[in-house]
């Protein structure tokens, strides 16, 4: 188990399709555990295997609410979605931005736990919104995909202006 490094908007592994996992072995579930780390060190609420440059159909979570158990998909689906809410949103990959962003109220996501069991999950809320989130990226698609051109636009310019302070500061 340990911490990686989150992949950060512009790198090409963010926007490509995850690959499915042909067998939850040892080294999925030592991802999953690497995966966890790397999300609770960046305090995050959930992480994909993108995010840390592997590219496979795997994420974890954990909303941080009593009621929810921490968890990893592998493989997951979404099969159902009803209603829409428009919540804040924010990314591990694009620290330091937020935008409202659209999703489904309420989803039925299948897939596999990290012992290989089929499980159905059925979500609202954060996890709702958490779910649809990871989901996403295993798809390649980032939160500022899912916002007006317009506010995509200006997110990408504060994110530009960010990278090249960042530059600027470590140059000095």
């Amino acid at each position: 188990m340990s911490v990686r490094r989150i992949r950060l908007l512009g790198d090409p592994v963010l926007r490509e399709v995850a690959r499915p996992v042909e067998d939850v072995d040892e080294e999925v579930q030592a991802l999953i555990d690497d995966l966890l780390d790397t999300m609770y060190d960046a305090d995050g609420i959930g992480l994909a295997a993108p995010q840390i440059g592997v590219p496979l159909s795997v994420f974890v979570y954990d909303v941080r609410e009593p009621e929810v158990a921490p968890g990893a998909l592998v493989n997951p689906r979404l099969v159902e979605t009803n209603g829409q809410v428009k919540e804040e949103e924010g990314c591990l990959s694009i620290p330091d931005l937020r935008e409202i962003v659209p999703r489904a109220e309420r989803v039925v996501v299948e897939g596999l736990d990290r012992d290989g069991h089929e499980v159905r999950l059925e979500a609202e809320g954060l996890l709702g919104r958490c779910l649809q989130h990871e989901l996403d990226h295993l798809a390649g698609v980032l939160f500022i995909d899912r916002v007006s051109p317009l506010k995509r636009k200006m997110l990408l310019n504060k994110w530009s202006k960010r990278e090249s302070d960042t530059s600027a500061a470590r140059a000095m």
